[in-house]
């Protein structure tokens, strides 16, 4: 007698289960920012530019107290879904807050290093850009 096929699980790809995981990173993070009221959200889709991450977020806070608090609920968020951060970096100033989720990295700046740095600006520039390196 033959064996029947197994039976094939149903489901959504796995190609789906990474982007919806992907999509509920994304939002845990934005709905972080929004309840401790970042400010200036930015986000910077670095996919082909990057290795490292898909998206980068930039935020700014009203102090350096307030810029360590939102990215503490960044953590504290990501903790409670089961994404806890690869690395967080910059706490103890607090000027510029880099906490590391894998996919998405989250930078919660003072104003005027967010300025210093354009990070935005930085990442904006690429193969589709006007901006050309010249020798």
């Amino acid at each position: 007698m033959a064996k029947a096929a197994p039976a094939k699980r149903a489901g959504k790809p796995k190609v789906a289960k990474v982007l919806d995981a992907f999509a509920r990173l994304r939002k845990l993070v934005l709905d972080a920012l929004d309840d401790l009221k970042a400010q200036n959200v930015t986000e910077v889709d670095v996919r082909g530019k990057s290795s490292v991450a898909d998206l980068m977020v930039v935020a700014s806070g009203t102090s350096s107290r307030h810029v360590k608090s939102i990215a503490d609920e960044v953590v504290r968020k990501a903790k409670q879904s089961g994404n806890p951060p690869i690395g967080v970096e910059g706490q103890r100033e607090a000027e510029w807050v880099l906490v590391d989720l894998g996919d998405v990295i989250v930078h919660v700046m003072l104003p005027r290093t967010r300025e210093f740095y354009g990070l935005e600006r930085l990442w904006s520039i690429g193969p589709d850009s006007e901006w050309q390196a010249t020798a």
